[in-house]
């Protein structure tokens, strides 16, 4: 774990801008005392998204760590929503779901609030998609939501929550 809290150092370190007035010791003490938020950690990062702390939460007394990749984490695309849009996949099903792996990481997908407050700190997802979570209205009628960066504007979409395409993954959010 050594190694991991070298890396996330470093990242913190580079995008001073994600984190502003936020000191490294104080984040690294949080996740010296949380083994199982940096065991996740672990696992977003060795999926390819470059977890970076992006804000602090107050009233939960924690530090909000984000998926800042450039685009949609590698490890983490060609999926389908979650758990009842794969099961529902009668042929060519995709090796898991989005909800699903995010949940088994201990961590979740952004909310499309979420998303956009990401965007404000760079540019992210300009060659694919990210799901995002999805209201249950829309849900229960068998769609599912997910954003991109297209001409310089983020956009919110729809599809069928079975879908699943090679540029479409998932961005995960952890409170730490």
């Amino acid at each position: 774990m050594e190694h991991l809290l070298n890396l996330l150092k470093e990242r913190f370190d580079q995008n001073m801008s994600h984190h502003e007035g936020m000191d490294w010791n104080d984040v690294q003490a949080k996740l010296q005392a949380n083994p199982a938020k940096l065991e996740a950690l672990g696992q977003m990062e060795a999926s390819g998204g470059a977890p970076d702390v992006i804000g602090y939460d107050s009233q939960a007394s924690a530090y909000i760590f984000c998926d800042c990749s450039p685009e949609s984490p590698t490890g983490r695309r060609s999926l389908c929503y979650d758990n009842a849009a794969l099961e529902a996949r009668k042929e060519h099903k995709p090796k898991d779901s989005a909800v699903q792996m995010a949940d088994s990481m201990g961590a979740r997908l952004l909310t499309e609030t979420e998303y956009r407050t990401l965007q404000t700190l760079g540019t992210f997802d300009v060659k694919t998609s990210s799901w995002i979570l999805t209201p249950d209205e829309i849900r229960s009628r068998g769609g599912a939501l997910f954003c991109d960066r297209r001409y310089d504007h983020v956009f919110t979409y729809h599809n069928g929550a079975d879908s699943y395409y090679a540029n479409r993954g998932f961005r995960c959010v952890l409170y730490v």
